[in-house]
């Protein structure tokens, strides 16, 4: 069974460590079994693509490479927090911001 992961595609996320230390962005893909993320604009890589229907004239492309979601932090209204998960009021368990206390959503 997989473990729950304190992030979710589309959230807004802060690297803690590696070359992107401090930038922030978007979450585009995660990947559950090598526990990475690929967050946009953020530790780019380079591919030699060949040519194909989408990208006709192939070279060298750049893209998004996975970051471990060990190093990336939710950052809830501007601000980089822990989560936590908390039951509301109707009982189900949703992700809760250390430092407002405030739900994520």
């Amino acid at each position: 069974m997989q473990k729950k992961l304190h992030i979710k595609v589309g959230d807004t996320v802060k690297v803690l460590s590696g070359d992107s230390r401090g930038q922030e962005g978007k979450i585009l893909v995660i990947d559950k079994k090598k526990s990475r993320a690929a967050v946009e604009g953020l530790n780019m890589v380079k591919r030699h693509a060949k040519p194909s229907a989408s990208n006709p004239q192939g070279g060298i492309v750049e893209k998004e490479s996975g970051i471990h979601i060990s190093n990336l932090m939710v950052v809830h209204n501007g601000v980089a927090s822990r989560v936590t998960r908390k039951e509301n009021k109707a009982g189900k368990l949703v992700r809760h911001s250390k430092k407002s206390g405030e739900e994520i959503k």
